[in-house]
């Protein structure tokens, strides 16, 4: 029997030891066309004894499948991303099939850049997280070039594609309820509102409606907002635009100035709902600066349950995305159109819950008014 080389083998040197043409060799390998079980088993002995890996774009090049999917998500460092990927890598692992992932860094150029680029390495599909909500030709096109694309967590408007979101309005109305509750009447919220045609924050509060059919094409932070909104709407509040603060990038430093001014205004908030965990990260680092006691001095509940919020004193209230399920979920709208399947497109919207610590203070009547 001949040895492993430390060189990957040929499908010549394949062929040679198993006594077969290289086309012959090509079929078993490349799982296409036909051969009799004695020639599979001999080709595939030879394979494993010559060490040799297949070529997936080699085979793709044949078969047009690679059994690669792509993922583009904005940020690969953030744990909301990071969770999501393993869901995907799990379905794909399980499915025999490998997984490249890029980053946009949030960054529109960068996203279509990305995309161009898997759709050259003949990824069999996509999964993206979009930044380009308003303007999203590049997945328009890879659609249009037969390339199946799932969306999730952010969904790119006029797209047919299958998408994977949460009841972002919901949670966080169920949220910023339990501080009305608790007695607050002045919450803060600190939200990436990205822009785009929802660049009006007075006039989006004004006539946002959660009947909106289009209101899965906003940001999930609108979404948020919109939540915000309509628990103070439930409670015959007027909602004060003054504490609705729109932090122009996702960055924590960014948050963190955001909420020093709130924190520090003449009539500051009581209380401070955060849209996500970067928001989260710079209002924490505010209140530690300005030396302020959680919930005694100032109540709070973050969107996205991360690791170290059950670590702070009395432990951070938080709304936990089902991170992994959204993954899997993705992974499997996006497996079933690469097998072929042409029904309507899905959209799976998924539960978050409230994990409930001990962050919130209640807050007297008498002084809350």
């Amino acid at each position: 029997m001949a040895q492993r080389s430390s060189k990957s083998a040929t499908i010549i040197e394949v062929a040679r030891q198993a006594g077969v043409s290289p086309a012959t060799a090509g079929r078993v390998l490349g799982d296409y066309g036909y051969s009799s079980p004695e020639v599979q088993e001999k080709v595939r002995a030879a394979a494993a004894a010559l060490g040799y890996r297949p070529n997936r774009l080699a085979k793709g090049l044949i078969t047009g499948k690679t059994q690669t999917i792509g993922v583009v998500v904005g940020d690969i460092e953030s744990p909301f991303y990071a969770s999501v990927l393993r869901g995907i890598a799990d379905v794909a692992r399980g499915s025999g099939f490998g997984v490249i992932v890029t980053n946009s860094d949030e960054s529109a150029e960068r996203e279509r850049e990305a995309v161009q680029l898997l759709l050259e390495k003949q990824v069999d599909g996509l999964i993206v997280s979009s930044t380009c909500v308003g303007d999203p030709d590049h997945l328009q096109a890879a659609i249009s070039s037969n390339c199946p694309v799932v969306q999730f967590d952010r969904v790119a408007t006029d797209l047919e594609t299958d998408t994977v979101v949460i009841d972002n309005v919901a949670i966080t109305r169920a949220g910023v309820t339990k501080l009305i509750q608790a007695g607050h009447r002045r919450i803060g919220i600190l939200a990436e509102l990205a822009p785009g045609k929802d660049k009006d924050l007075a006039a989006f509060v004004a006539e946002a409606d959660p009947s909106d059919p289009d209101l899965y094409k906003h940001y999930p932070s609108w979404q948020r907002l919109l939540g915000y909104v309509e628990a103070y709407r439930q409670a015959g509040i007027e909602p004060d635009i003054e504490l609705i603060r729109r932090v122009p990038t996702y960055a924590s430093a960014a948050a963190r100035k955001e909420a020093l001014d709130l924190l520090t205004m003449r009539d500051a908030p009581t209380a401070l709902f955060t849209a996500d965990g970067l928001m989260s990260t710079g209002a924490l680092q505010a209140i530690s600066a300005l030396k302020l006691a959680i919930p005694a001095d100032v109540s709070l509940i973050c969107f996205d349950d991360l690791d170290w919020m059950q670590f702070v004193a009395h432990g951070i209230t938080a709304i936990s995305q089902p991170t992994h399920l959204i993954g899997t979920s993705a992974a499997e709208l996006l497996l079933q159109r690469i097998g072929g399947e042409d029904s309507a497109s899905q959209h799976r919207v998924l539960a978050a819950h409230l994990v409930e610590r001990g962050s919130i203070a209640v807050y007297p009547e008498e002084v809350s008014g």
